[in-house]
């Protein structure tokens, strides 16, 4: 199964016939029965339970198959970069992020069918659990939560996958699961969203087995965006204000400690994908791509780094965009490294800008290592406050209330705050001040389609790339459609 393409069967297909065998948390795509167990024999206790649902949380991170890991590995953000306006390639000879960069990819996109794949492994774990682990003799109050926490990643990864590809196969069986379904309506797969999210906020709002499983917190947080992203706005306020309210999560006085390694999974994460060494139950590989992609070649010549390649970079359009004294500048981007680092002066020019923020110098492993140990933040707080803010403002303009939030990520970047804009110019500072706070953090292309901007912004930050309407959607990988004649095609 390592190759799909060349077993000449669907991915959907691959799944299904997997009814019978049950995979190993990291190798589930593998064709090793060794790692295999006898369904018959799985699904019978609570260690069963435990273990169905953290591979899914391994799917979020780990390699697996024929994929470059898992999904929020690296390929998803990186996709959701490049085809904005704040992230360009800059690894030679990769074609499938040129394109990207460009707005020329199609069909035949290897990263745009890595995401597919890796979304739809994760998914169909997800399958899995949420059809066995009800009929579990256990501790009824645990299997709730194992249950309720495939649910939230569930409907996570099919928000994604729906805003990024539209019409796509809606799958939520296991056993019964079709070798080689239809795409399903839009609308139904938003219901479908919403119904696994509103189950998923019974969650506790703590979770005492480690940082990185889904909470109360992050179903409300990811189900409000869903409902901004349907323009359902006064759903989205209701649950934004439930999360604000909670007293749950706080910023960080100063932006720069949102990205230490002793703050992950602190008061301003609502939910992150961990990398490294978290401990707990959850499986986390050795590290993501934060270091490789993002951190120039420059580093590792002045024996810095032991891995940097600085694939992908910021524009410099959005090098730009930070207003004078915002503090998130020089945590966000760099051209140059001039610091003392345990007494030791480095002074290293480079020669454009890259991303620097997840790069915690105070580290000693993250400062030298090959592989980066951060947590992926997939949805943060100031995330949250922003929603709010553009939430109250589609509904009634800029309110005292809509203000209110908006400024307090603008002081905690040691910015004047916002007064007097029209309601059009209030949404241009929201999106402005999310494309300053969340960069590289797999949002610009969900922003600047919902807000119906990416045809405008994208030529600002790349001359003479006009994105056609087109690529308000990603195409359908052709490998898939080959295999799966019942799945449509994008306007491609």
């Amino acid at each position: 199964m390592k190759s799909i393409v060349n077993h000449k069967i669907s991915l959907f297909a691959v799944f299904a016939l997997m009814a019978f065998v049950l995979p190993s948390c990291h190798d589930f795509i593998e064709e090793n029965p060794k790692d295999r167990v006898a369904i018959s024999n799985f699904y019978k206790t609570e260690a069963d339970a435990i273990s169905a649902v953290n591979a899914i949380y391994a799917h979020l991170n780990a390699q697996s198959g024929d994929t470059f890991g898992g999904v929020y590995h690296s390929n998803f953000w990186i996709a959701i970069g490049l085809a904005s306006d704040e992230m360009s390639n800059n690894q030679v000879g990769n074609v499938d992020a040129d394109q990207l960069t460009t707005f020329t990819y199609g069909p035949q996109n290897g990263i745009v069918a890595d995401v597919w794949k890796q979304h739809y492994k994760a998914i169909w774990l997800a399958n899995i659990a949420i059809e066995k682990v009800p009929s579990i003799e256990m501790n009824t109050t645990l299997r709730d939560r194992l249950v309720n926490e495939a649910k939230f990643l569930r409907g996570l990864l099919y928000f994604n996958m729906v805003r990024m590809y539209g019409k796509i196969p809606l799958v939520l069986t296991f056993e019964n699961a079709p070798l080689y379904p239809d795409a399903a309506e839009v609308e139904d797969i938003y219901a479908q969203i919403i119904k696994d999210l509103t189950d998923a906020q019974n969650l506790p709002v703590e979770q005492a087995d480690g940082r990185g499983r889904a909470t109360w917190g992050a179903a409300k947080s990811i189900l409000a965006k869903v409902y901004l992203t349907r323009g359902e706005y006064d759903k989205c306020a209701a649950l934004c204000l439930e999360v604000i309210n909670s007293g749950k999560y706080e910023l960080w006085e100063n932006y720069a400690d949102v990205f230490r390694m002793v703050n992950r999974g602190g008061k301003e994460s609502i939910f992150t994908v961990g990398f490294g060494d978290a401990g707990g139950a959850i499986i986390f590989w050795e590290g993501g791509q934060f270091h490789v992609r993002l951190l120039p070649t420059m580093l590792m010549t002045a024996k810095i780094t032991t891995n940097t390649l600085g694939w992908q970079v910021p524009t410099q359009a959005l090098a730009d965009s930070f207003e004078a004294g915002d503090e998130r500048r020089p945590v966000t981007v760099f051209n140059q490294f001039n610091e003392t680092v345990r007494d030791v002066a480095y002074n290293v020019p480079f020669d454009k800008y890259y991303f620097r923020k997840y790069w915690d110098v105070d580290d000693v492993d993250e400062f030298t290592n090959t592989t980066a140990k951060q947590d992926f933040p997939v949805i943060r707080y100031p995330d949250v406050l922003l929603m709010y803010a553009e939430a109250l403002n589609a509904q009634n303009g800029p309110t005292t209330e809509a203000y209110k939030y908006l400024n307090m990520v603008r002081e905690r970047a040691g910015l004047d705050d916002l007064s007097g804009l029209s309601k059009d110019q209030f949404l241009d500072a929201v999106l402005q001040e999310r494309k300053v706070e969340l960069a590289a953090e797999g949002h610009r292309w969900f922003d600047l389609v919902r807000t119906q901007k990416l045809s405008t912004l994208v030529p600002e930050a790349k001359p003479g790339v006009i994105p056609a309407a087109k690529f308000n959607l990603f195409p359908i990988p052709q490998k898939e459609r080959d295999l799966n004649t019942n799945l449509p095609q994008n306007d491609y």
